[in-house]
């Protein structure tokens, strides 16, 4: 299974412009650019939608790993928060990943839904495929 995510770009860095794609349609020629990455201007950039992108795995991944535990979630959300930084020889970096999570399981066993969230932390593909060191935040309503 492959998946694909594209970018168009024109110009240069700092006042060109560019459209983020994903092949399904659900982003379609999203703009972005100098300042909505590296300022405070509102619309996308690369982080936030790895950060989407992490966030939707991660919670997928708690749930079969909950699954494993006969623990049906009421509701998980997670939110990724994707550190873009400069580097020190230059250049940027995205050193930390960080994962807040709440999960909602009436009733369930708090270890069971702790360690489910730690090895989908470990092992959700996307974490898989960040070399960031990826931190996390859990809130559990059990």
């Amino acid at each position: 299974m492959k998946r694909k995510g594209s970018a168009h770009w024109s110009g240069d860095l700092r006042t060109g412009k560019g459209t983020i794609s994903t092949e399904s349609g659900a982003l379609a020629a999203i703009p972005y650019g100098f300042a909505t990455r590296f300022g405070e201007q509102k619309g996308s950039n690369p982080e936030e939608i790895i950060g989407a992108a992490h966030a939707a795995c991660f919670s997928m991944a708690l749930s079969a790993e909950l699954a494993k535990a006969h623990i049906v979630a009421a509701a998980i959300d997670t939110t990724s928060t994707v550190e873009l930084a400069q580097a020190a020889g230059g250049g940027f970096e995205i050193p930390t990943v960080h994962l807040t999570v709440t999960v909602q399981a009436p009733d369930a066993d708090r270890a069971a839904v702790e360690a489910a969230t730690n090895t989908a932390k470990a092992n959700c593909p996307v974490s898989k495929v960040l070399r960031a060191a990826i931190t996390m935040d859990a809130t559990y309503e059990v």
